[in-house]
């Protein structure tokens, strides 16, 4: 699983950030950064919620059979 964000979507707001900032950061330019995976699965959980509640929309979770084929 891989979460990713689309940069033209992020408005910074920093939900994301405020429920699991060991994934999440915003650099100095406010831009949202992806930090790390998660690492275990209560952190798994808040980066769901994160994507869930994101006002823009703009994050999203990969899984594998999600990803395009070459």
């Amino acid at each position: 699983m891989e979460v990713s964000v689309d940069p033209r979507l992020c408005e910074a707001n920093g939900v994301c950030v405020g429920l699991a900032p060991g994934v999440f950061a915003l650099d100095d330019e406010e831009m949202l950064r992806i930090r790390q995976p998660a690492e275990d699965s209560e952190e798994l959980e808040r980066v769901v919620k994160a994507v869930q509640l994101c006002p823009k929309g703009a994050l999203e979770i990969r899984t594998p059979e999600s990803e395009p084929n070459p």
